[in-house]
């Protein structure tokens, strides 16, 4: 007897993030997805200047437990939850191997992992979808995720701490890679995703016939407050309020105009920083890839819609730039319009996810 399909109806993706917290809630249609809710809330209090190392991921459940109350979503009705992690303990690759059938192929994927991704062996857990079989020479193109045993012991941790039951557990530079995917029009070429968190921001390279790559840079929104800080000689609220008023400008009302790509050579802006480290993958996937055909590059996340960064990114990388905003596919009712937001790309890619 034909096992029966459950139909998913509805689905919910969680972002957990170092700053703040993003977690969308998705009704599955004929063609597409409706918004029916959604949320960002920080966990680190406003205002006030913070040292990353102290935050502990004991304040993210209280967090939750708050935002699905006031999306008025019951934690025990959610059939079809999914969440990421991300950070130096997780990792993905695209590698390729000979052909192998399925019951060979997980044990010989498990060493070949260790070759790949630098997460120890004993405290590896892989996953890896094989992406194609190629023709003439029956190599498989394979894609590998892997994180660490107590970084996803620590995730589920949170969720079950909300009164979730774990379901989906993505690496975040696959998140990206599924709300762009299915939220823009990409028939060819390669595609450079840059997701600014708040601590560190994901690059993703990829393109529909194209090698994936990933990486995280340890930059994002908490080094631009910390480059105004310094350049303007503010204090923190001052610094973060300045930030999301002027971006990368200067205000125009300010007696002495300064720009804050203008900082002593010793100490490297963060765009200028990220720009570096992006131009470096660049070249690399190139040299690896043997694919330079780079379409566009989008920024996502907390600090895209910062004042100038875009023309700053177009600029020094050389590939139009936009900000990318994932509602291509997904129908937002006009009392939610004012929600959509770069910042929710992420959780979207999550809660799009239907397997």
């Amino acid at each position: 007897m034909k096992k029966k399909q459950v139909r998913i109806k509805e689905t919910v993706g969680i972002d957990i993030g170092s700053h703040s917290i993003k977690i969308v809630h998705l009704r599955k249609q004929h063609e597409g997805f409706k918004l029916l809710n959604c949320d960002i809330r920080p966990t680190v209090a406003s205002g006030i200047e913070y040292i990353p190392s102290d935050l502990r991921p004991e304040r993210y459940a209280p967090v939750i437990i708050e935002m699905l109350k006031s999306l008025r979503i019951n934690p025990k009705h959610i059939k079809h939850l999914v969440t990421s992690i991300g950070g130096d303990n997780t990792s993905i690759k695209q590698i390729k191997t000979i052909f192998l059938p399925d019951e060979e192929l997980e044990s010989a994927l498990f060493f070949e992992a260790k070759k790949h991704i630098p997460i120890s062996g004993t405290d590896m857990v892989l996953d890896y979808q094989v992406l194609s079989v190629e023709e003439k020479t029956n190599n498989m193109n394979i894609l590998l995720a892997a994180t660490s045993k107590d970084l996803l012991n620590e995730h589920t941790t949170t969720l079950t701490s909300a009164g979730l039951t774990p379901n989906i557990v993505d690496i975040d530079s696959l998140a990206v890679v599924n709300s762009f995917s299915l939220n823009a029009f990409a028939e060819e070429g390669v595609y450079v995703l840059l997701n600014l968190g708040a601590h560190r921001s994901n690059m993703v390279i990829w393109g529909p016939e194209a090698k994936l790559f990933a990486r995280d840079i340890p930059y994002g929104g908490y080094n631009f407050t910390r480059d105004i800080m310094r350049k303007r000689q503010m204090e923190w609220d001052q610094a973060e309020r300045h930030k999301m008023e002027f971006g990368l400008r200067d205000n125009p009302a300010s007696a002495t105009v300064e720009s804050i790509s203008m900082l002593d050579i010793s100490e490297k802006s963060t765009e200028d920083a990220i720009v570096d480290e992006v131009r470096r993958s660049l070249r690399f996937y190139v040299k690896e890839a043997g694919n330079s055909d780079f379409r566009k590059l989008y920024l996502m996340g907390g600090s895209a819609k910062l004042a100038g960064l875009q023309e700053y990114f177009q600029e020094k990388v050389a590939i139009p730039t936009e900000i990318f905003m994932p509602f291509a596919n997904v129908e937002v009712s006009d009392r939610l319009q004012s929600k959509k937001d770069p910042q929710l790309a992420l959780a979207i890619g999550l809660a799009m996810r239907m397997e």
